[in-house]
C-alpha cells in the first residue's frame, strides 16, 4: 500500500507501456513474452506480471519470472533496486532481480511465487508464522545504519495522519471539523508525534503485512513492496504486522506475539524501550499514527483513484484506532471526535 502521486494514468498510457515492456522482454531472450499474465494487484502505480521462461533457462532461473512496471515518473525504481540489496544484504528473502531497464521503469524478477501471508494464515499455523516474520524482521533491523534511507521526521509523520482529517472524515463521512474539533485532533497528532519520534531509530520497510509477506517452503517470508523504506521509529514494522489492517488477532495474542519479539529484541541489542509496559505503550501509539493514515489511504484510493476494494478493511482498521484511542488519556479526545462524528455513545474502557 504505497503512497500514490496525483494523477492517475490514462488507459492509453497503459497500453503505451504494455508494448514497451513486452518489446524490452522480447529482447531479453530470458521469457516467453506471450505468456505474459498478471501476477498481482497494487494499491500504487506498479504492475506485476507473470511470464514462463523458456525452457532451456528454467534450471537456472526457475519456470517463472515476474516483471515489474513501475513508470519512473510516479515510482521509485532506483529506491526499489536499492533497498532490495539492502535486504537481501541482511538476510532476508527478496525477488532477485534478474534484468532492469531502470530509465523507462522495468525490472524482471525471481518469482517468490502466488502464496501470500494472508492467504494462508490461520489460528493453527500463525505461531510459526508469524515467528518466521519475526525473525525476518529482526534480520532487517540489526542491519541498521543511520544515513542510508530517508528518515521518518515529523514532517513526514504529520502528513501522513493528516490524511485521516482530509480523506476519511471530510471526503468519506462528509464532515467539515469546528475549529475546536481541529484543535482536539491536532492535541492528539502531538501526543502520537512526541511518542513515536521519541523512539530509537532502525531501517523500517513500513509495510510488513499479511499481503506483502510471502509464504515459502524455504527462506520463509519472501518479501515485497519495500521500495518506500525509512529510518524510522523501532515498533512501525511490529506495528504493521501484528496490527493488520487485513487480519486481526485476539489482543492477547498480539500481545503475546509482541512481548516474544520485544525479547528477542532486547538480547540482540536492538535498541526497543527496555520496560514491557513503556515498549507496549510505544508499539499502540505507533500502530495509532499508521491507522489513522490508512483510513485516509483507503478512503482516497476509493474516491480519487477508483479503487474501491479497500473499503471493506475500514472496520478492522477503526476498530484499532477506537481501542487504542480508549487506553490513554492523551488519546480520549480522538475517541469523543469520532463518537460525534459517528454519533455513537462513548465507550467505557480502562485507562493506562
Amino acid at each position: 500500500m504505497s503512497s500514490l502521486s496525483q494523477h492517475t494514468p490514462t488507459s492509453a498510457d497503459k497500453d503505451t507501456r504494455l508494448a514497451m515492456l513486452a518489446g524490452w522482454l522480447a529482447s531479453l531472450n530470458l521469457v516467453d513474452a506471450d505468456s505474459r499474465r498478471p501476477a498481482s494487484s497494487d494499491a500504487s502505480f506498479r504492475r506485476y506480471f507473470r511470464l514462463d521462461v523458456l525452457p532451456a533457462l528454467r534450471a537456472k532461473l526457475g519456470d517463472t519470472l515476474v516483471a515489474m512496471d513501475a513508470p519512473p515518473e510516479r515510482e521509485n525504481v532506483p529506491a526499489f533496486i536499492h533497498v532490495d540489496g539492502l535486504l537481501r544484504d541482511a538476510g532476508v528473502t527478496v525477488p532477485a532481480i534478474v534484468a532492469r531497464d531502470v530509465e523507462r521503469g522495468f525490472l524482471l524478477l525471481s518469482d517468490l511465487g502466488t502464496t501470500t501471508y494472508l492467504q494462508r494464515l490461520d489460528a493453527d499455523n500463525a505461531p510459526f508464522m508469524y515467528s518466521d516474520a519475526v525473525d525476518a524482521l529482526l534480520k532487517f533491523q540489526l542491519a541498521s545504519q543511520p544515513g542510508v534511507l530517508p528518515e521518518f521526521d515529523r514532517a513526514f509523520v504529520l502528513r501522513e495522519m493528516n490524511l485521516f482529517p482530509e480523506w476519511y472524515v471530510t471526503r468519506h463521512l462528509g464532515i467539515t471539523m469546528s475549529e475546536p474539533q481541529k484543535a482536539q485532533l491536532d492535541q492528539v497528532f502531538e501526543a502520537i508525534c512526541a511518542n513515536v519520534l521519541a523512539q530509537q531509530q532502525v531501517y523500517m520497510h513500513r509495510d510488513f503485512h499479511s499481503r506483502n509477506l510471502m509464504f515459502l517452503d524455504e527462506g520463509n517470508p519472501g518479501v515485497l513492496d519495500f521500495q518506500d523504506a525509512v529510518w524510522g521509529p523501532v515498533t512501525y514494522d511490529l506495528a504493521s504486522l501484528l496490527r493488520d489492517a487485513y487480519i486481526q488477532w485476539d489482543e492477547e495474542q498480539v500481545l503475546d506475539w509482541a512481548v516474544r519479539y520485544w525479547q528477542s529484541a532486547k538480547k540482540l541489542g536492538l535498541p526497543v524501550n527496555p520496560d514491557i509496559d513503556a515498549f507496549y505503550r510505544d508499539f499502540e501509539f505507533m500502530g495509532l499514527q499508521r491507522h489513522l493514515k490508512i483510513l485516509g489511504i483507503f478512503c482516497r484510493l476509493n474516491y480519487r483513484d477508483g479503487k474501491p476494494v479497500y473499503m471493506g478493511d475500514l472496520p478492522t482498521v477503526m476498530d484499532y484506532v477506537r481501542k487504542t484511542a480508549n487506553r490513554y488519556k492523551e488519546l480520549k479526545p480522538l475517541l469523543r471526535l469520532l463518537d460525534t462524528f459517528e454519533e455513537k455513545a462513548p465507550q467505557v474502557g480502562y485507562t493506562f
